[in-house]
């Protein structure tokens, strides 16, 4: 096996939830693609972080958008996921949205949003790092999140949910 395989096998690993990133290209097409790679990164200023491969067909109208919308994906919308993970095709068709900040497409049913403006931008090898300023937010409780582990779609089991006890204050 290569080692960037092995380095993908051991990255899957890390369970992680699954976004919809939007943004209105600079000639007014609405851009989407999915990914896993979402992170926090500041509370103040409110600041959120994602990655898209160099390769990737809208990397130019993400990198010229004047805004753009984080759409945390819950269980049922699967098969967005799918529809926004393909390079072509129509990405938008029979997905029910509204416009947010810079005209970002707000998917209708995301378990939460996060409105940014372009913050900064960094090198990130064969990937460009999104930093954003979260300008507005909103969440929805009650629906589980769909998340990715080992290269599939996971379940959470949610019984026996209990609060951790490491979190302390200083790490939010």
């Amino acid at each position: 096996m290569s080692p960037e395989l092995s380095f993908r096998r051991a990255l899957s690993q890390f369970a992680t939830g699954v976004a919809v990133i939007t943004a209105r290209g600079a000639t007014g097409e609405a851009v989407g693609m999915t990914m896993s790679s979402f992170n926090s990164v500041s509370l103040d200023p409110p600041l959120v972080l994602f990655s898209v491969d160099r390769r990737a067909l809208s990397l130019p109208a993400m990198r010229d958008a004047a805004g753009y919308a984080v759409n945390i994906l819950s269980r049922q919308q699967e098969a967005l996921s799918n529809q926004f993970a393909k390079a072509l095709g129509d990405k938008w068709r029979d997905v029910a949205h509204s416009l947010g900040h810079a005209e970002a497409p707000l998917i209708e049913g995301a378990l939460a949003h996060f409105e940014c403006e372009p913050y900064a931008q960094h090198d990130g090898g064969d990937h460009v790092i999104f930093v954003g300023r979260v300008v507005r937010f909103s969440a929805r409780e009650g629906e589980s999140p769909l998340v990715f582990f080992r290269g599939k779609y996971c379940a959470l089991a949610e019984a026996g949910q209990r609060e951790p006890t490491w979190p302390l204050p200083i790490h939010y």
